[in-house]
């Protein structure tokens, strides 16, 4: 009996270990990543897992705090995040909606990434699997008033390769980058979002 015991403990103790570096290795990772800019393909599926949307673009990111998605295909829109606000356009709509970033928007995936946020604090972080050479880490919020389930990171090497996230409602979002690099800076103007002519402006 005693060296079942002996042996769970020891079971136990490598397990934690492996989640530790894990997280050590995403964090890493994020101190790092203080300008990142890639392509990326979004998928979104329904509850029972059939696709009702991909999406293409590109993906900017400056810490702390600044992002932008640049959506391309199938349909024109942006989101940009500067100064503790977010905008949300959308070219075909001609609508651009403004939100100050607060709990029921905190967990977006860049926002994530972006230096601004205590990953410890908000969420309990744990090794989810490994895939040849892509580590995959899952982040379940410890607010359970979070817009999110959980949201899966994986990290290929000392790159981001991908990010997953499962809402409330059943929805998936799967996005995998591509074509990614560490730039030393990127333009300021990246981060600025110029209302277009004729756009209806909701904020709140």
């Amino acid at each position: 009996m005693r060296k079942i015991i002996a042996l769970l403990m020891l079971l136990l103790s490598v397990v934690a270990h492996a989640d530790s570096t894990a997280v050590q290795k995403l964090e890493g990772f994020i101190s790092r990543a203080k300008n990142i800019q890639a392509k990326f393909t979004q998928v979104s599926l329904d509850e029972l897992g059939k696709v009702m949307q991909t999406s293409q673009g590109d993906f900017y990111l400056q810490q702390p705090g600044k992002f932008r998605w640049n959506y391309n295909k199938p349909y024109e829109q942006q989101i940009v995040s500067k100064d503790g606000k977010v905008w949300f356009y959308d070219a075909d709509l001609e609508q651009l909606i403004i939100k100050k970033i607060d709990q029921s928007i905190g967990d977006t995936p860049a926002l994530l990434l972006s230096g601004s946020v205590d990953l410890n604090e908000k969420y309990t972080i744990v090794k989810q699997r490994q895939e040849g050479d892509i580590l995959w880490l899952k982040l379940t919020p410890k607010n359970t008033d979070s817009s999110f389930k959980y949201i899966l990171v994986g990290l290929k090497g000392d790159m981001l390769y991908g990010m997953e996230l499962s809402d409330n409602f059943g929805q998936l979002t799967q996005i995998i980058f591509s074509d990614v690099t560490m730039p030393k800076s990127l333009a300021p103007d990246l981060f600025k979002f110029i209302v277009p002519e004729g756009t209806d402006v909701f904020e709140g």
